[in-house]
């Protein structure tokens, strides 16, 4: 028995020293990912962030096999990787608002959201700048107690007769411990590194805001110093076309410049809280070709259609004025944006630094007091670089989202559509919605001719033939007179049903008698998953708005049960604004993609006509949320019957 304990005390003794050595190798990982992390994100090099990411987790996976190694197993945590790009149609490769010539693009960037947006990375980092202090305490303190006492038992054994058994007590004492603070190594380890359900404190939530508030700081001022080189580019472009007159240097520059200001806008609405809209013209198409096979744009007549293409091209480009707009931003934002984003990080690192520069100076031998006179300079002596340290970190923190917001108000400034562009955008969006409507109004109209025909047409046909049989039959058999008009009135039972299931597809009666509220609560009676309804809505939209928001709720509950496979499901509708906001969210699989379906395009296009958007967010493994927003007026308020 005592032999297996101290077997057992062995083990326990290597196990922990095995975890203690993979602390100092996660210290290691951790400056490696820094090595990575600031050129990526301070200076927009994007493409070396997923490296080190991807690199980490081939340690700590590790150390969740040896941690599960004899004991319950330690899951992997992180989310499913997302599926590859699929083109569509066309052959483009779509993601998010773009499309993309080549499927490698958007697979970086899907990698990129999946690795950024999963928690478990952040907790991996956060676990590798722990670690070497708890592995070390846990882990190597048995082995530094065993070592010290084998070394301390065989060094001063001639000089103290108490070494040996001191010596010994001191090894048995880490063997002891060896067992107990590896438990504890491992439910460390396990609490930072498995898979966790549970509600973060308000200590994490409120470090976490505050470490994913620096990253995007950091990011933006990335994209500010990205915008340098972009804008030399492009006054050497404006210099080559409108002083030597190269003009082909100016259509590729001004294409290849939008992604960087088209990044910028999507992310003041995301981080900022500033929406921007995206200002660019629609792409004119050519025009057809003149009488004399000419074709005109502007006042130029081209003999091809090709270089009328090139011609539009350059004309579209050039007379945008969001093209402009771009270019000054590009020169004015590494100094205005860059200098509202650097501020709240200069005063965190300036004090944060200013801390530990005595102790640095110390380390390095430079001075033996721990002073320093470059910060006695600032904070008048040693003593008040303390408070005054942490007094500029705080100041930092505090100013960090009020400067998020300034540089986003900043790029709305320059990079907001002009009062043209949304008129034009507008223009665009009516006409691309009305071809829709019309098309979808021929297609309902078909669907209802094609199910009159087939159905309550037919049925009313052979209706017309047995009423004339019977009455061919009523002076010669009445038994059979009898039996065809009883197939006539099944009949006509038959093609009453066809009928109120043909008028309900078109309108149903329960929302022109009681509004949308009751509509979408008959849905989820009828909805074989669990779904809850929640209503604030003070009256009713105009019946055209009704029954569009009406049948993409009832699509959208569709999809939930047949695609998401969701075990419950809620609806919220609300007004706000001036505008209707539906939210049907469900607990199921996720992984919905507009650009892969049918469904939600045709919901987007739907409400397109009254100007309604659909916000998609949908991330593998759930949850799926769908918000619909439609600018509307409600009329007076009514009571609703439950």
């Amino acid at each position: 028995m005592k032999t297996g304990a101290v077997r057992a005390a062995g083990l326990a003794l290597l196990h922990g020293a095995a975890l203690a050595g993979l602390g100092l190798a996660g210290a290691v990982a951790l400056l490696v990912h820094l090595v990575f992390f600031v050129p990526g994100f301070g200076l927009g090099l994007l493409f070396l962030l997923p490296l080190p990411i991807l690199a980490g987790r081939h340690l700590t996976n590790l150390v969740r096999r040896l941690a599960g190694a004899g004991s319950e197993p330690v899951g992997s945590p992180y989310r499913p990787r997302p599926a590859p790009p699929q083109p569509e149609a066309d052959g483009r490769y779509p993601h998010e608002n773009r499309l993309y010539r080549r499927p490698w693009v958007p697979a970086f960037l899907r990698l990129l959201d999946w690795l950024l947006g999963d928690p478990a990375t952040y907790r991996d980092l956060a676990w590798m700048a722990l670690t070497p202090a708890a592995g070390l305490l846990l882990g190597g303190l048995p082995v530094a107690l065993v070592g010290a006492g084998g070394w301390y038992a065989v060094t001063a054994a001639d000089r103290h007769w108490w070494a040996v058994p001191a010596g010994l007590a001191l090894a048995a004492a880490g063997l002891a411990l060896a067992p107990w603070l590896r438990t504890l190594h491992l439910a460390w380890t396990r609490w930072w590194l498995a898979p966790t359900q549970r509600q973060p404190g308000r200590l994490r939530v409120w470090y976490g805001r505050q470490l994913l508030l620096l990253l995007r700081l950091l990011s933006l001022l990335g994209l500010s110093l990205l915008a340098l080189p972009l804008a030399a580019i492009s006054v050497v472009a404006l210099v080559l076309t409108y002083g030597l007159g190269v003009v082909p240097v100016l259509p590729p520059v001004i294409e290849n410049i939008r992604p960087l200001p088209e990044l910028r806008r999507r992310l003041a609405g995301q981080w900022s809280g500033v929406a921007v809209e995206s200002p660019y013209l629609p792409r004119p198409a050519v025009p057809d070709p003149r009488p004399d096979g000419r074709y005109q744009v502007g006042n130029n007549l081209y003999q091809t259609e090709r270089w009328a293409a090139y011609g539009l091209r350059l004309r579209w480009l050039t007379r945008d004025p969001a093209s402009w707009r771009d270019f000054g931003w590009l020169l004015l934002d590494p100094i205005v944006g860059g200098l509202s984003l650097a501020a709240p990080l200069a005063a965190i690192g300036y004090g944060i630094f200013g801390l530990a520069m005595p102790r640095l100076w110390t380390l390095v031998g430079l001075r033996a007091d721990g002073g320093t006179d470059w910060y006695a300079s600032v904070a008048g002596s040693d003593a008040a670089a303390i408070p005054v340290g942490l007094a500029l970190a705080a100041l930092g923190l505090l100013a960090a989202p009020a400067m998020l917001r300034v540089n986003g108000r900043w790029a709305a400034l320059l990079l907001a559509p002009t009062a043209k562009a949304r008129l034009a955008l507008r223009v665009q969006r009516l006409t691309e919605t009305r071809a829709d409507a019309t098309e979808t109004q021929a297609a309902e109209l078909r669907r209802i001719e094609r199910d009159l025909h087939d159905g309550a047409q037919a049925r009313l046909v052979a209706m017309g033939i047995n009423l004339g049989n019977v009455e061919y039959l009523l002076d010669k058999d009445l038994q059979a007179a009898r039996a065809l008009l009883a197939e006539t009135r099944q009949a006509s039972a038959k093609a009453l049903i066809e009928l109120r299931d043909l008028v309900r597809g078109i309108h149903p009666p329960v929302l022109a008698e009681r509004g949308l509220v009751d509509a979408v609560r008959a849905l989820a009676l009828d909805t074989p998953v669990r779904t809850e309804v929640t209503v604030e809505l003070p009256g009713r939209p105009e019946p055209p708005i009704e029954s569009a928001v009406y049948f993409a709720v009832s699509e959208l509950l569709t999809n939930a049960v047949k695609h998401a496979r969701a075990a419950r499901i809620t609806v919220d509708l609300g007004y706000a604004d001036g505008r209707l906001r539906v939210v049907v969210a469900d607990d199921g699989r996720g992984g919905a993609d507009e650009a892969r379906g049918s469904g939600l395009r045709g919901i987007a296009r739907r409400l397109g006509t009254f100007d309604g958007v659909v916000d998609l967010s949908s991330p593998p493994g759930g949850p799926t949320a769908v918000k619909l927003e439609v600018p509307c007026a409600l009329s007076s308020p009514r009571t609703s019957i439950s």
